[in-house]
């Protein structure tokens, strides 16, 4: 029978479109920031990087404007996402960001793209298909309770100082790698954070309440210290050493904090082992996607241009 719109079920059911509808548009939006990004950042100097110096070299570049523009957008969406579904269903979506730029950048400068790059988009695709479904996020509440946001904060700033401190200690790809994690922490963070502050709108209090709330400015932060490591990352090393990382850490982390802060739930138990080869797909699609000159900014040669 189809389903009430009035009922508790109806309106959960319409929430989880929205919340995926959304999620969807922001992974459009962030792919092509991510991109956009990656080209302006690989024209500053290495001595700028760890710098505040080195958002002066970016601003006075167009693309990375236009990167920061989407940003903008995806934060818009993701907040409707957000507000409207559990954290473990919507920033797991945000995987499928690197195929559907490719996609699009392939259509808008008419270039063939080769079959290593399907086989990339359809390993990332059907990985996120077969991780949703055997994983089923879903429940938790709106908001987190009491105290909770205390160990989570703790524990989250010790394992970014971590990561930071390893990167300080490394060069090339391998500091793009753990800085991606470091900014695939925050961006997760920005998320747990924005949701929190999203549930103060229909907690009785209106804007008023989410102005005042301390998760609203702290989302802010977050997201300024995400943008600044994951530059930085994009600067230190190549697309496919960044790219994994930031995309598999923001999922990963993002469900882990739906699952503690806001008490969603994870199937488990044998379910485990196609969760499990749906991050080996994911993981290996990334990968094969970061190496196209696409995801690089680097046009396809005439050869394989569409007529």
């Amino acid at each position: 029978m189809p389903r009430d719109p009035g009922s508790a079920d109806g309106r959960r059911h319409h929430g989880s479109v929205i919340s995926v509808l959304f999620a969807v548009l922001t992974a459009f939006s962030n792919g092509a920031a991510s991109v956009l990004q990656r080209r302006a950042a690989r024209t500053v100097p290495d001595s700028e990087a760890m710098r505040l110096s080195l958002i002066g070299h970016l601003v006075r570049q167009r693309l990375w404007l236009a990167g920061i523009g989407l940003v903008i957008v995806a934060a818009v969406c993701q907040a409707v996402a957000l507000a409207t579904g559990p954290i473990a269903v919507v920033q797991p979506i945000f995987v499928i960001e690197l195929p559907a730029t490719l996609l699009m950048a392939a259509f808008v400068m008419r270039v063939r793209l080769p079959r290593r790059v399907w086989y990339g988009v359809a390993a990332v695709t059907s990985g996120l298909a077969l991780g949703m479904a055997s994983a089923a996020p879903g429940g938790g509440s709106t908001s987190v309770h009491g105290m909770a946001w205390v160990p989570a904060l703790i524990l989250t700033g010790l394992f970014e100082a971590a990561l930071i401190g390893a990167a300080l200690g490394s060069r090339g790809n391998t500091r793009g790698a753990l800085l991606g994690v470091a900014a695939a922490c925050g961006y997760a963070l920005t998320a747990a954070l924005m949701k929190d502050a999203m549930a103060r709108l229909e907690g009785g209090g209106g804007a008023t309440a989410l102005l005042t709330s301390w998760q609203l400015y702290a989302t802010a932060a977050a997201g300024v210290g995400a943008l600044f490591l994951l530059q930085n990352a994009l600067q230190a090393g190549t697309l496919v050493a960044v790219q994994p990382m930031l995309t598999l850490g923001d999922a990963l982390i993002s469900v882990a904090y739906g699952v503690t802060l806001f008490g969603e739930e994870l199937r488990t138990g044998w379910w485990v082992l196609p969760e499990l080869v749906a991050l080996a797909l994911i993981t290996a699609g990334c990968v094969e996607l970061a190496r196209s000159p696409l995801a690089a900014g680097t046009p396809a040669p005439p050869a394989k241009r569409m007529r």
